[in-house]
């Protein structure tokens, strides 16, 4: 038996269709309204909110606002609502030829519009050509990177690596262990002229190189504490002296679960042979091209902020010493890092952005 307010019915003519379907099929269109359109063209099947918002990611109340909208004001009840204040001087068609041609097209002389480009294009002035921009949110001046693992056990190392941050085992310690390499030691060619008011600290751009350096980490990723050590050289020799000192610092009679990369070194005959003799020392590599599920990369960009990109060494020892002191700082109050995804959200997370790549290309 049915209950609650009955629906007015949801009719949709075949203009308003095919309109409707324009805008969910155009490559680069406003994900707002795309939204608003697929909402409208699942229920004009008849289906009910709840499933509709089920099959899109939204809430009931989100569909039944943009069905409502739909039933009372046609199409144009999916367009946004006029803000208050002076009424603007561009035409709706002024407005969406400057995101159609920032989304799908480029100018001549360059990879991507300014403002100044595109107001040439448009015959419009800059500030107007801006505030649409900021309107929807467009930087076409910004460019991110990404990068997608192609190992094919990713999903079962991401919900190994995942299950031991949300559910570690007991009678056992995580470490999350990796190597920063080639630290280099850099001196300004000048002395550094400090801040003052009205003036940022400035420093010459040219520098001189004293040596490098590589930091061996581990993280423990239930206190936060790090175990550090320095070696002038990388290879397996200095990584097994990394992990007798690890064996050294931590208690007897635990299990040791060390989370790590795929580098060669982790993996040469000589630490077979180590890990061998040691059955209670575990090895959980991350997949191929994902160093974001190793937490301690986290710690190294703190590391890297906060000591070692502004700071001035004239040596390699000098560098060496600014890193034991921030490990020491960091050991004194230590914070672990909140690991809050479940494996199957990273997982969902990471096929939407797949459909979207593939729908982009």
């Amino acid at each position: 038996m049915r209950t609650g307010r009955p629906k007015k019915e949801l009719i949709i003519n075949p203009e308003d269709k095919a309109q409707l379907e324009r805008w969910t099929r155009r490559r680069k269109t406003n994900q707002g309204l795309s939204l608003r359109a697929r909402i409208v063209l699942d229920c004009s099947e008849g289906t009910d909110n709840k499933t509709v918002a089920e099959r899109l990611g939204v809430t009931a109340h989100t569909v039944g606002k943009w069905r409502s909208r739909f039933v009372a004001r046609g199409i144009d009840g999916l367009l946004d609502d006029p803000r208050p204040g002076k009424p603007r001087t561009l035409s709706d068609e002024e407005v969406e030829r400057v995101v159609t041609l920032t989304l799908e097209s480029t100018p001549a002389d360059a990879t991507h519009w300014s403002t100044r480009s595109m107001a040439r294009a448009c015959g419009l002035n800059q500030s107007a050509v801006a505030r649409i921009w900021r309107a929807f949110a467009l930087q076409p001046h910004r460019s991110e990177t990404f990068k997608l693992s192609t190992d094919p056990l990713f999903i079962d190392k991401v919900r190994d690596i995942v299950g031991l941050y949300l559910d570690p085992p007991e009678r056992a310690i995580i470490l999350c262990l990796d190597e920063k390499s080639q630290i280099q030691a850099l001196d300004r060619t000048q002395p550094l002229l400090p801040m003052r008011p009205g003036q940022v600290e400035r420093r010459t751009h040219d520098y001189v190189r004293s040596g490098t350096t590589s930091l061996f980490a581990a993280l423990n990723t239930a206190t936060g504490q790090v175990i550090g050590r320095c070696f002038r050289r990388h290879r397996s020799i200095e990584f097994r002296r990394f992990l007798d000192l690890i064996e050294q610092r931590i208690p007897a009679g635990l299990e040791v679960h060390l989370v790590l990369d795929n580098y060669g070194t982790h993996k040469t005959a000589l630490i077979h042979r180590w890990l061998a003799k040691r059955p209670h020392f575990h090895l959980h590599f991350t997949p191929t091209s994902a160093s974001w599920l190793n937490q301690v990369e986290r710690w190294f960009a703190q590391l890297t902020d906060k000591r070692i990109r502004r700071g001035s060494f004239r040596s390699t020892d000098a560098l060496e010493e600014a890193i034991y002191d921030y490990l020491a700082t960091c050991n004194q109050d230590p914070r672990p890092f909140v690991w809050a995804k479940t494996a199957d959200e990273i997982l969902d997370s990471i096929r939407r952005f797949c459909l979207r790549t593939n729908v982009a290309n």
